[in-house]
């Protein structure tokens, strides 16, 4: 039976996990009911013998930098480096920023601030595990690093003015997104409201919580994910997306 490898490389501040469903749960969410996944603590240093012997690996979103002096760090990169073309490779918000790193490219705290709230991606390439289709995706954030340069083989697939490299791809077996589709817009809120003041700035904590009241496209992008890691056929036409 397919099954998918969790790298945590990061937990939820302890003032929400009491409110919401645990971190690996989203992603569980994310997959589906009934696909098997089995939890790896890669900040303990924990990470599969054998990418081969899963169907795919999502690494998690983490309140770390690529460039910090943490032990996992490297350990993560060689993995992802060793993994590559052995399973289908997942990267959520660091895990977008760690693929990046790990396949040749850049990563720095950006001068534009803090990315939260909802983001608008314009889709810049149509890949196969996109269904449905769709122009544009909306999809809640919570980022203050982005990916500056990415390696000659990566192709954007998503981008907007504040996250020009948003998405990305590499051969046909490893994409990456700086949003997070797991984050439901309620737990997005309450991150936000748990970094006002001494880290996010008021106004923009204030712009971030309106835009998460607007209609987003996690559906969508979740369909894609799904569709990328349990290599679902695009749906036909008169059964409809799914979604």
């Amino acid at each position: 039976m397919t099954r998918i490898a969790i790298l945590e490389t990061g937990h939820p501040p302890d003032d929400l996990t009491d409110q919401f469903d645990d971190y690996p749960a989203r992603f569980r969410a994310l997959l589906g009911e009934g696909v098997p996944t089995t939890r790896f603590d890669v900040q303990r240093g924990h990470l599969p013998d054998d990418p081969a012997a899963f169907q795919g690996a999502i690494v998690t979103g983490s309140a770390a930098g690529v460039y910090d002096d943490l032990f996992w760090i490297p350990r993560l990169l060689d993995w992802l480096r060793a993994a590559r073309g052995k399973t289908r490779l997942v990267g959520i918000c660091f895990g977008h920023q760690a693929m990046a790193t790990a396949f040749g490219g850049a990563v720095e705290k950006s001068d534009k601030g803090w990315g939260v709230g909802l983001h608008r991606y314009d889709v810049r390439r149509d890949e196969p595990w996109m269904h449905p289709r769709a122009t544009a995706i909306s999809i809640p954030v919570s980022h203050q690093d982005q990916v500056t340069a990415v390696s000659p083989d990566a192709r954007v697939i998503a981008a907007c003015d504040f996250t020009p490299y948003a998405g990305l791809a590499w051969g046909e077996d490893a994409i990456s997104f700086q949003c997070h589709p797991e984050f439901q817009p309620e737990y997005a809120a309450a991150l936000v409201e748990s970094r006002r003041g001494d880290r996010i700035p008021d106004a923009v904590a204030d712009a971030a919580l309106a835009s998460l009241a607007r209609p987003n496209d996690r559906p969508v992008l979740t369909a894609w994910i799904r569709a990328f890691l349990l290599l679902t056929p695009p749906p036909v036409e008169t059964d409809g997306s799914g979604i």
